[in-house]
């Protein structure tokens, strides 16, 4: 037998691919990494950096429905969908609308938070001991609230995660709300709090965690597209870029959203569509909030890194639009600007979109290709790539070298959609 370990080419340079080149490095294999554009630049650069345990429960939830339907009629709202004539985009929306029911979002809620949860863990460890330079905190996450049967109205949802997921949130009144975070306007009626979450920079968590493989022995290749997998028998032994060929033992594809384009090559149609995310990056100063708040009535997100102060999220179903819409990017400041004590900076230092890979379920797609026996999928991980990156590179590895895998893979097997 050769002495040489063997070989795995992870395509896709996100924050999920390189999770899974990290572990599979630590597991003794030799890892190439390839990107269609450059590492790190699609949605694992400008998203809010939310490392949350905290988000156990999917999008497909009872009255999602109606949210949607009402996303139809309403181009303003933060939750869009662009009517367009996709007769994939209706299959996916009406595979959503039949799990949007309380049986199947607790299920998901259990498929979700092993990974969410063992995420935690595997990053808190990573920052010990890889001493990467990605500005982490961990100071929890703020749902705070204007309207006060909007307050009320989460409870319910917080005695299920209690209940179920052992998940609970600290409940603060306006006057505790004001006293723990001043930078909130005092309009505010409340919030719930949920102190284990973390957050961090993300741009720069892909750079140095980027410098830290490389040091290992791993090798990148940036502006590498995919066109195509050389096969023999069952298995797949070569991936073909434009540049050249690339020969390994094992292949990962961790491709996000632009999975389903890859849907002739992999011999498989993921469920995947394409939901598009925005954030503002804007100067730190002094009377920012000094914890992560998310600001559930408007779909907004306030992150406030050592750096910077981002605003993000917005879901907008168009397909792959690539424009930067200065809309849905006033759309955050306006919102967040109800909120805040003292008025945002006018400079702005990025604006950004980037693609999230959304399934119908709500779960990630983590496992063994139906079409070919060394290729392993990595994708769909919906808005939460960033929670679930450590969590995923750990299962890969696991999957990849024979080892017991540290939480059950089968919620999440591509071959729940054959």
């Amino acid at each position: 037998m050769s002495s040489q370990p063997r070989h795995v080419l992870v395509i896709g340079g996100g924050v999920i691919g390189i999770g899974c080149a990290h572990y599979l490095q630590q597991a003794g294999f030799r890892v190439s990494v390839a990107e269609k554009g450059t590492i790190g630049g699609a949605c694992s650069h400008g998203n809010c950096g939310f490392v949350c345990p905290s988000h156990v429960l999917p999008l497909a939830e009872p009255g999602a429905v109606s949210s949607a339907l009402k996303a139809l009629l309403n181009p303003n709202g933060a939750f869009r969908i662009r009517p367009r004539l996709d007769p994939r985009l209706w299959s996916w929306l009406l595979k959503f609308a039949r799990r949007c029911n309380h049986n199947d979002m607790v299920s998901a809620g259990h498929a979700i938070q092993p990974l969410l949860t063992s995420s935690l863990s595997l990053y808190q460890d990573l920052m010990r001991f890889a001493s990467l330079e990605c500005e982490w905190q961990k100071k929890g996450l703020l749902f705070v609230y204007r309207d006060h049967r909007a307050l009320e109205a989460y409870e319910p949802v917080n005695s299920l995660l209690t209940s179920e997921f052992q998940e609970s949130a600290r409940r603060m009144n306006a006057a505790e709300l004001l006293e723990f975070e001043p930078a909130l306007k005092d309009n505010v009626a409340g919030a719930w709090y949920y102190e284990h979450d973390a957050h961090l920079r993300p741009d720069r968590l892909l750079a140095s965690w980027r410098a830290f493989l490389e040091k290992k022995g791993v090798q990148f290749f940036e502006r590498h597209e995919l066109l195509g997998l050389e096969k023999a028998d069952s298995q797949a032994t070569s991936a073909k870029f434009a540049e050249q060929s690339i020969e390994a033992d094992t292949f990962v594809v961790a491709t996000g959203a632009w999975t389903p384009q890859l849907s002739e090559i992999l011999g498989i149609r993921l469920p995947i569509e394409p939901g598009k995310g925005y954030s503002l990056t804007l100067p730190r100063s002094e009377s920012d909030p000094q914890t992560p708040i998310m600001f559930p009535e408007y779909r907004v997100a306030v992150t406030p890194m050592q750096t910077s102060l981002r605003l993000g999220s917005i879901m907008e179903f168009a397909g792959y639009d690539s424009r930067l819409n200065q809309r849905r990017l006033r759309m955050l400041s306006a919102s967040a600007s109800q909120f805040m004590k003292q008025p945002l900076p006018t400079k702005i230092n990025e604006e950004w979109f980037g693609w999230r890979p959304m399934t119908y379920d709500s779960v990630p797609i983590i496992g063994e290709s139906p079409q070919f026996s060394n290729v392993i999928l990595a994708t769909g991980h919906n808005m939460l790539g960033l929670s679930m990156s450590t969590g995923t590179g750990k299962l890969v590895s696991e999957l990849i070298a024979g080892q017991e895998p540290h939480l059950d893979p089968t919620p999440y097997s591509p071959h729940r959609f054959c």
